[in-house]
């Protein structure tokens, strides 16, 4: 056992026979490693279980889970490591961009989806998200989310072993596969939980049960209700072992008791098999549940980071190449921690989820102002240079309202107002809304109402396609390349979810299946439809519009080095409520991105311009237009500029921007 005093040599507890088939370099690179990161390892323990008599006994015993699988780790993953490390900026590149499907809907299998990796590099993507597809339990499984077996693969996609020859294929194609780890919650089918219910008191002990009704009657008084429709309350009662166990989701997943380290060591373990899978992202799913207090909501507690930055740190000492991105789908407040902040800096999370730009890019997209976003995005502290955000115009999930009153009442609004509005105009309950989208989960308590749909069918395609308009047609694949630049131009990793490239809409026939016709968010995830893409490359069709426009905008993207993660993305205002200003500022160089978000021809005033320092010839970098600033600036409906003063613009940019125009640069 280690000493209680000193930690300086941790790895001197090991067994030399773990280092037995190691390298004498790949030993002495692990040992490296330990004394430049134990430290951060211990920090966050010791405020998790320092006050246990056996602490010691548990930082041993993660020291290792770690060196086991350091020792597993492939020899090309230690090398890929090793490049991670000598370009530790690799994912905040201009050129990353990430793509989101379900391995089932896009290709079948996951052999199938190899099968179209020439797809993925037509658009020039750098980062795979397979949805959910480690072994859920048989039935209802919250679409992949109620996990029985971390270690193996839904039989229907495929095994262990063709996900990581997948991730072999895609790595060698320069794409990082990124996959979901469900931390908060197991299936009730998981071994952990089949013990617990044969009345094994270590296995109870994973999980949160309580013999009666006592302790989870005080906790309810001050928690929310996830799925008021599904599963009201946060418990469910089980005869078979007369307890009340903690379901914050469904009653079918458990919730693990992180106040046992035992769990932690076990997670930390299964972090550490997937990352030796060649899965280089993991997206860590519900973080913001894992530690539970009496009297709070038990969301967001300073446990919780503690829980990450111990993630973080164990997986830089055995697997640096991996990236963890925090699924947080809370307030910007409660936001901006999940990426490390104080002594956290770089120690936590490398990538979160940016809910509130993709919240307030629908809400000004409704409003036709873009007061609120502007002020709500200059009211987010800035993040650690070591991280980025994963920007997202759509996902798998409904879109909740995370509009706070504090920002909603500093431009005159009420926040509970706004949010209803919100919800009635993307259900398509207004006359003229050109959404297309319903209702998901409404709570009459609190009147919460989140919104499934797809981003073509919310954007107003749906709506478009159905009435043969071709002017509204036209407006529709306006406003999705609008929320596309949008994400593309912010900085971090965007996301395009799965079809959006080709402007699927919402499919209807979930209704037609037992197992999902209750959950409406399916109708925002649709078969990828293969005819329709084949179009793509058609400039008259819908499809092709949609997807060469995404193309010319990223291949603009990935030669522009002010869009690098670190350089800074500043809110601006444009003296004209419906156009957004976003500024791009840093040695890399200068940006402005101008977006109208009104259908109808909006002008920034040159003054404000010239305020900015984007005054005389500009250039803009998506078309090679060159702009007088002097009187203003006029958008057209929908239309987004990425502004550059001219003399700042290279010649190889130049070159560039007249081959994306076919020339007559400068008219």
């Amino acid at each position: 056992m280690m000493a209680k005093a000193d930690y300086s040599r941790p790895f001197d507890a090991l067994p030399p026979s773990l280092f037995a088939a190691l390298e004498p370099l790949a030993g002495d690179i692990f040992r490296t490693r330990v004394e430049l990161y134990w430290a951060d390892v211990l920090r966050p323990l010791r405020r998790l279980y320092g006050e246990r008599e056996d602490f010691d006994e548990w930082a041993e015993r993660l020291l290792e889970i770690v060196a086991r699988g350091y020792a597993d780790r492939p020899p090309e993953l230690r090398l890929m490591d090793l490049r991670r490390q000598g370009e530790p900026d690799w994912f905040q590149q201009p050129d990353m961009l990430g793509y989101v499907i379900y391995a089932d809907r896009f290709a079948g299998d996951l052999r199938g989806v190899g099968e179209h990796i020439s797809y993925l590099k037509e658009m020039g993507v750098t980062y795979l998200h397979l949805m959910p597809l480690l072994k859920p339990r048989t039935g209802a499984n919250d679409g992949g989310y109620a996990v029985a077996d971390y270690r193996a693969v839904n039989p229907s996609l495929g095994t262990m072993a063709d996900l990581s020859h997948l991730a072999a294929e895609l790595r060698a194609k320069g794409i990082s596969l990124c996959i979901d780890l469900v931390c908060n919650h197991t299936a009730k089918e998981h071994e952990w939980a089949r013990r617990a219910v044969a009345g094994d008191s270590v296995y109870q002990d994973y999980y949160l049960m309580y013999p009666d009704r006592l302790i989870p009657d005080a906790f309810e008084k001050t928690l929310p209700e996830v799925f008021p429709d599904f599963k009201p309350g946060n418990f469910t009662y089980y005869e078979d072992i007369d307890r009340w166990v903690w379901t914050t989701f469904n009653e079918y997943q458990w919730d693990l008791n992180y106040a046992n380290p035992a769990v932690l060591a076990e997670m930390v373990d299964i972090i550490l098999f997937l990352a030796n899978q060649g899965v280089e992202i993991l997206r860590l799913d519900a973080v913001a549940f894992m530690w539970k207090r009496l009297g709070t909501d038990s969301q967001n507690q300073p446990e919780a980071h503690d829980i990450l930055q111990v993630f973080r740190a164990l997986s830089r000492i055995a697997a640096p190449g991996l990236l963890l991105k925090a699924e947080a789908i809370v307030s910007p407040p409660k936001l901006i921690p999940y990426l490390g902040r104080g002594e956290a800096t770089n120690k936590e999370c490398e990538l979160a989820y940016h809910n509130v730009y993709m919240v307030l890019l629908w809400s000004s997209l409704a409003e036709r102002r873009v007061v609120l976003m502007t002020r709500a995005l200059q009211n987010m502290p800035p993040i650690p240079t070591g991280a980025a955000w994963v920007t997202y115009v759509r996902c798998h999930d409904d879109i909740g309202w995370a509009v706070t009153d504090e920002d909603a009442a500093d431009v005159g609004l009420s926040g509970a107002a706004h949010r209803a509005f919100l919800s009635e105009f993307y259900s398509g309950r207004f006359p003229d809304a050109f959404a297309r989208g319903a209702t998901f989960q409404f709570n009459p308590r609190t009147n919460d109402r989140r919104i499934s749909g797809s981003c073509g069918s919310l954007a107003g395609l749906e709506r478009a396609l159905q009435s043969k308009d071709a002017a509204q047609t036209e407006q529709a694949i306006r406003r999705i390349l609008l929320l596309y630049n949008l994400i593309f131009a912010f900085g971090g990793i965007p996301l395009i979810y799965m079809g959006d490239e080709i402007g699927l809409l919402n499919d209807p026939s979930y209704r037609d299946d037992p197992e999902r016709r209750d959950d409406n968010r399916w109708m925002h995830r649709p078969a990828m439809d293969w005819e329709r893409a084949a179009e793509r490359g058609d400039w008259w069709s819908v499809a092709g519009r949609i997807f060469q426009g995404m193309r010319r905008m990223l291949a603009v993207r990935r030669r522009t080095a002010a869009f690098h993660a670190q350089a800074g993305a500043f809110a601006v205002w444009t003296h004209n409520e419906a156009v957004f200003g976003l500024l791009r500022d840093s040695p890399r160089g200068r940006v402005l991105v101008l977006a109208n978000f009104s259908e109808r021809p909006q002008t920034v005033p040159g003054y404000r311009l010239h305020e900015m320092y984007f005054s005389g010839r500009l250039i803009d970098r998506l078309t090679g237009v060159v702009v007088e600033s002097a009187a203003g600036i006029t958008l057209e409906g929908y239309e987004v500029l990425w502004l550059t003063p001219e003399h700042e613009v290279d010649v190889a940019d130049v070159m560039h921007m007249e081959g994306a125009r076919g020339g007559a640069y400068g008219q």
